[in-house]
């Protein structure tokens, strides 16, 4: 009696189980098969417009014109469509989440398409649509280590380029102490020149310089009037004192 009580409990437990995954199979708005139907024939109607090159004529549908740029550029990643193999689906209330396998000549893919079902009209509204390569692991690590040395080389450059601007801080101020110096060497070159230029002013420097020096002036006056045995130096001035060029020897 208690053999056939416990055959009768597990008998009940497979039926409650088997509806369990008749209700679990059962959630939804459309059938896994009919999703799975309406994603590969999404994957190959884009294929179509892509190949037709009439991908033009969907800009007034955002979702399905990106779909199909994006369709578009993983082609070259893919490179020869070989077809579909297989779907997952998953329900999430009223939306529907498609992911259909690709095989590829170069790359396999998988297309992402999220649909809206509306229980007004019964119909599939496109939520978006998109292409993702799958990559070995090897092509990952790949692209890894080439960002990471983009990343790091422009951290490098940019350090760089910090250091020479810095380094330029040390450098300006010379350089505007040169042209500051030339600046000075020019007016004072100028300077000159105006004055062997004008006579006037030339008596007057020289009477400047006169002026500095009279204590040589009066020593140079009194040697001269010795010289020529005057008395005083009443005879001559001593209007400017230059230094000359010629040794001892053509003084002589």
């Amino acid at each position: 009696m208690r053999k056939l009580l416990a055959i009768l409990g597990m008998v009940t437990c497979m039926v409650g189980l088997s509806a369990c995954g008749q209700e679990e199979a059962a959630i939804g708005p459309i059938s896994t098969e009919y999703a799975v139907e309406y994603g590969v024939n999404t994957v190959l109607q884009m294929d179509m417009i892509v190949s037709q090159n009439a991908v033009d004529q969907y800009l007034g549908r955002d979702v399905v014109y990106a779909g199909l740029e994006n369709w578009k550029d993983a082609l070259a990643e893919i490179g020869t469509f070989e077809g579909t193999d297989g779907a997952e689906v998953k329900f999430d209330d009223d939306e529907i989440i498609i992911n259909v396998n690709i095989l590829g000549s170069d790359h396999d893919a998988t297309v992402e398409i999220i649909s809206e079902y509306d229980k007004a009209t019964t119909s599939l509204e496109y939520l978006s649509i998109s292409t993702n390569i799958a990559y070995s692991f090897g092509e990952l690590m790949k692209m890894a280590a080439l960002n990471t040395l983009i990343g790091m080389g422009t951290v490098f450059i940019v350090l760089i380029l910090i250091s020479l601007i810095i380094s330029c801080f040390n450098i300006i101020p010379k350089i505007q102490e040169k042209q500051k110096k030339k600046a000075e060497a020019k007016a004072a070159s100028e300077a000159g020149a105006a004055v062997q230029a004008d006579p006037v002013v030339a008596q007057i420097a020289a009477k400047e310089e006169l002026a500095d020096d009279t204590e040589l002036v009066a020593v140079i006056a009194a040697a001269i009037a010795a010289y020529e045995g005057a008395g005083s130096t009443d005879g001559f001035v001593v209007r400017s004192i230059r230094k000359s060029n010629k040794s001892k020897w053509q003084n002589a």
